[in-house]
């Protein structure tokens, strides 16, 4: 298996440990019979590190797809050097470091990080041309 395919399926456990972490402050939030139910009523957004933990999946969510598409098509067109496997790892990195910086409210560094991950998905793309 390449380095960048083994970061891709990385990321997809770290996904998964954002979904759960977020669900978890739900529950805990809202209470499991919420959680459980149709959820036909409105809530608030969660508060404090829940929410926190909330948006910094829901991020994860939205660059996700794109770390797949580039690293899946770098792969069938059997582009592997130095920039693709730093690009992947850049974006795995950065993404786990995004999650505890997003949990503890770090504004800035959150936004650096995360722009250090769309830099590696970046570097990914530009291998498949």
């Amino acid at each position: 298996m390449t380095t960048e395919l083994c970061m891709l399926m990385w990321s997809v456990v770290l996904g998964l440990v954002q979904v759960a972490l977020a669900a978890t402050c739900t529950v805990g939030q809202r209470g499991l019979g919420w959680t459980a139910s149709p959820r036909d009523e409105a809530k608030p957004p969660l508060s404090g590190i829940g929410g926190r933990l909330q948006r910094a999946s829901a991020n994860f969510l939205e660059t996700f797809p794109f770390f797949v598409a580039v690293v899946l098509a770098a792969h069938l067109l059997q582009r592997h050097d130095h920039l693709t496997v730093l690009g992947a790892q850049l974006y795995f990195w950065a993404r786990v470091a995004y999650l505890p910086a997003y949990a503890a409210g770090i504004p800035y560094l959150r936004t650096l990080i995360w722009a250090a991950s769309i830099v590696g998905i970046v570097l990914v793309l530009a291998a498949t041309f």
